[in-house]
């Protein structure tokens, strides 16, 4: 990723350089990438019982 698609990103998600200050690139791609999953419908939601089978 280059620094110009980093701080579009940054913008994109409402994040200022002063807040850069407390996140990571890492944090900042999951952001970006559950910011396009927020409207997404899933068929099925597993439930606690569902892990404790897991």
């Amino acid at each position: 990723m280059t620094t110009p698609l980093f701080l579009l990103r940054c913008v994109q998600l409402g994040i200022s350089i002063r807040d850069l200050d407390l996140l990571t690139v890492g944090v900042v791609n999951d952001m970006f990438t559950e910011l396009h999953r927020d409207d997404e419908k899933f068929d099925y939601v597993a439930q606690q019982s569902d892990f404790d089978r897991f």
